[in-house]
């Protein structure tokens, strides 16, 4: 079950990797630079979500990472999402990142850990809640440091629950509204670069688009009846216990670079990093149509614009927004 949301008030890792990680700028150094998106902020001139386009009043952002191994599946709360990314993780497997503003589920999960560059991504959003839980201990000063409102069963144990009908570790979570309430001075959400409205000329007609991961698939198939993209992960369709199939109105491919970072899991796994500054070429899936783009982030503080191949800005559907950040190549 899900409600719209009313306004609330504004309000050891090695001491090297916290320097080259500063003076990279993931934390608003000087060098950094403010946004500078193309127009106004879509909230505050509208009255509209940044992130969905769709009537909603300002609220704050709560980010969830959201565990995505078969074994979690089906999802609790993921369509009342604003937008959701994908990421990868060890293995080749992935994960998601569900940010929630618009409106709360009751609950949201399973949760699972957090990872190094959900910080980059997630400074476009201000001063985000980030949900998770928990985090190797070389990565909590990082995130400890990082401009984000940590929420975790150890620090809020009242904002999660365990469910007693699934095992360990995929029966974690989220009790979204207890856990905004840890940090009453949330900022509200903020313009991350994204514009709505109708689609743009040209486009290839498509009836499905698969994203292959090293050990996941994807594949988004549009449906003409509801005017959405119906979600299918490693060929079965995907679908949330309260809100049923997963069916967001826009996909964008992200082709971002995926590196090894300087994190690893306990089997000795390195952990991928998902570069999310920079510039490349997505593909943007509306309409029943696909729509060659580029993306480009300046900074860690800016949000991402999208444009088609000549410059103009391509503008999403207002609705759900699916990012999936898939390897280059």
């Amino acid at each position: 079950m899900t409600g719209e949301r009313g306004t609330r008030r504004p309000g050891r890792v090695l001491t090297a990797l916290l320097c080259a990680l500063t003076a990279a700028g993931l934390y608003a150094c000087s060098d950094a630079g403010p946004p500078e998106p193309a127009t106004p902020s879509p909230a505050a001139t509208t009255g509209r979500s940044p992130f969905t386009g769709l009537p909603a009043r300002p609220a704050p952002v709560l980010a969830v990472k959201i565990d995505n191994v078969p074994a979690a599946r089906p999802h609790t709360g993921l369509g009342a999402a604003d937008l959701v990314y994908v990421e990868q993780v060890e293995g080749g497997v992935t994960r998601l990142l569900a940010v929630y503003s618009s409106r709360l589920p009751e609950l949201a999960g399973p949760v699972r850990s957090a990872r190094e560059s959900d910080i980059e991504l997630l400074g476009a959003f201000g001063r985000p809640v980030l949900a998770y839980s928990g985090a190797q201990s070389a990565l909590n000063p990082l995130l400890g440091a990082a401009p984000l409102h940590p929420v975790t069963e150890t620090t809020a144990p009242g904002s999660f629950r365990r469910a007693p009908d699934r095992p360990a570790p995929h029966n974690l979570y989220l009790r979204p509204e207890r856990a905004l309430a840890t940090d009453p001075g949330a900022p509200n959400a903020p313009d991350v670069g994204f514009r709505f409205g109708p689609a743009p000329a040209g486009g290839t007609p498509v009836d499905s688009e698969t994203v292959r991961f090293p050990a996941a698939r994807y594949t988004f198939t549009w449906s003409e009846a509801d005017r959405s993209w119906r979600v299918a992960m490693d060929g079965r369709a995907a679908r949330a216990t309260d809100t049923g199939p997963l069916s967001p109105s826009t996909v964008v491919v992200q082709r971002v670079t995926v590196r090894a970072s300087a994190f690893h899991d306990r089997t000795g796994a390195v952990s991928p990093y998902t570069e999310t500054v920079g510039s490349g070429t997505a593909l943007v899936l509306r309409d029943g149509r696909a729509h060659e783009a580029r993306w480009s982030r300046p900074s860690t503080a800016s949000g991402t614009t999208f444009t088609t191949p000549g410059g103009a800005p391509l503008a999403f559907a207002p609705g759900q927004v699916w990012l999936v950040l898939a390897p280059k190549g």
